[in-house]
Parts: structure tokens; sequence; C-alpha cells
């Protein structure tokens, strides 16, 4: 039997979600934002059911990306238990903080 992990989402990743949306709700349509909303959903469940589904970073071995889409990443770690998402990030940016 799997065990399932709970899903937590940071304040600062809460944050960078709503930024997203925001912006997708500005610049493109409905169908972006569900895409987006989508994404999400099959991050939580592929992470829920396999934690150690995605690579650690080089940076830091606790903290895994997941590449959700070519512009996007979530980077989370595996703590008591639960996946801890930290932060989704446009693969765009300087990702050297995380990288």
């Amino acid at each position: 039997m799997l065990k399932h992990l709970e899903i937590v989402w940071s304040n600062s990743s809460l944050q960078n979600a709503l930024s997203i949306k925001n912006y997708l709700r500005i610049n493109f349509s409905e169908k972006e934002i569900d895409t987006f909303y989508l994404l999400l959903s099959a991050f939580e469940n592929a992470v829920t059911l396999f934690p150690e589904l995605y690579p650690s970073t080089s940076k830091n071995n606790e903290i895994r990306r997941a590449v959700l889409s070519r512009e996007l990443s979530a980077f989370y770690r595996i703590k008591s238990k639960k996946n801890e998402v930290l932060a989704l990030i446009d693969n765009r940016c300087d990702l050297s903080k995380w990288l």
C-alpha cells in the first residue's frame, strides 16, 4: 500500500501562485488559468504518491525541482511526512538561488 504525503504550501509559494494567476488573468485567457491549475493538480497528485519523483537541486539536496512546464517549476522538500512547496518560479527568471 502506498503512503500518501500531505502537500503543504508555504506562504511565499501561495503568493507565487496568486501572482502567476493574476498575470495569466490580465494577459491571457481563462484557458491558460485552467491549464495552470491542471499543472498544479498533476504536480500535487504525483508528489503525494511519489515524493522523490523529481530530482534534488545541486545547491541543496533537500530541495527538489519539479519542472511543470517550459515556463514553470515548483520547488519543494519532503519534511516530516509532508511535501512542503517552497516556491513556484518562472523558468525564464534567474534560478541561481535555487539551483
